[in-house]
């Protein structure tokens, strides 16, 4: 039913006893099959090889950074990420602590609760791995249980199909377009827009954790039953 003031006008549900929540800003983040740390300059040295020099550049296609085959080059990226304003990167690593990739929270709104994770690029030898999975379990879970945020965003060039698929089969809702949103590297970019909110994360959690268990996997590594099998 809609709730209405006393002037008749439809107002949103009541959000009690609510407080600005803290920053999402894990020093570590830990699973089975990954590692994140907070991003820090001497993680480029573990990284550059990885993401750059042992990668197809089609994984930067989406990002607006130039030629990052330079270690200078990267060593700028780093720096660049350590920057960005309401944001706190992570460096994706191996447990035993070798480079894998990068993934940051954005747009950290502690007052309201919302944050989003963004600047995912993967190295090719991590994307399409249980891994990449349970780095976005981590980053959600650290969100929604150990902070209780009520929103995660998830945003992307609408032309990246990739990143599209990513965020539907991991539980997030599409929202909408904004187009003309942003110019980088010449070229316009509209970005879609997607999201779970704290309603939603219980049953998104559940389908994640099932998917990761140890006896979904194949002694070989391949899954027995689809995420969307499990939600």
């Amino acid at each position: 039913m809609t709730r209405t003031n006393d002037f008749g006008q439809p107002i949103g549900v009541p959000v009690p006893d609510w407080t600005p929540r803290p920053a999402t800003a894990p020093e570590v983040l830990v699973g089975p099959r990954v590692r994140l740390e907070r991003l820090r300059p001497d993680h480029a040295a573990t990284l550059h090889g990885p993401m750059v020099l042992e990668s197809s550049p089609r994984i930067w296609t989406y990002y607006p950074y130039p030629d990052l085959t330079e270690p200078s080059a990267f060593d700028a990226y780093v720096a660049t990420l350590l920057s960005l304003p309401a944001a706190w990167p992570m460096a994706v690593l191996t447990p035993d602590g070798v480079g894998r990739g990068v993934a940051c929270y954005l747009r950290m709104d502690p007052a309201n609760g919302s944050v989003e994770v963004g600047g995912i690029v993967y190295a090719e030898s991590l994307q399409r791995t249980a891994a990449t999975t349970e780095a976005m379990y981590l980053m959600l879970a650290h969100a929604f249980d150990d902070l209780g945020y009520r929103r995660f965003e998830w945003k992307c060039d609408s032309l990246n199909e990739p990143s599209r698929l990513a965020a539907v089969r991991l539980g997030f809702t599409y929202e909408g377009r904004f187009r003309n949103a942003m110019v980088y590297q010449g070229r316009n970019r509209d970005t879609d827009w997607f999201s779970i909110t704290d309603a939603e994360w219980p049953a998104v959690k559940a389908a994640l954790e099932a998917w990761l268990a140890p006896d979904n996997f194949s002694t070989d590594g391949d899954q027995l039953r689809s995420l969307a099998d499990c939600r």
